[in-house]
């Protein structure tokens, strides 16, 4: 999977609402209405995670928010499989 550039990273951005690009990795955070809501948030987002064997940063912080950051290690920045999984992460919070 090769590495996309800055254009076509600014391209799929448009496609998702309120992502960014910022060292090498896609992001962003979740507000959710408690804690039991942003942690199964947090567990859907793992399983799906592991079904396309590809791994985000999560970080749950405070009681109620989560960010995800999303790249591809391997291929040193950001690929069409982390905007793949990005599509899915928006898809289960809709």
């Amino acid at each position: 999977m090769s590495k996309l550039n800055q254009d076509q990273i600014d391209s799929n951005l448009l496609k998702l609402s309120g992502w960014s690009y910022e060292n090498e990795a896609i992001s962003k955070q979740f507000q959710f209405k408690d804690f039991i809501e942003a942690l199964s948030f947090v567990n859907a987002v793992g399983l799906e995670s592991e079904k396309m064997d590809h791994h985000p940063d999560i970080l749950m912080f405070a009681w109620n928010k989560v960010k995800i950051t999303i790249s591809t290690h391997s291929a040193g920045g950001v690929t069409d499989k982390d905007f793949s999984l990005a599509q899915k992460i928006e898809e289960r919070i809709k």
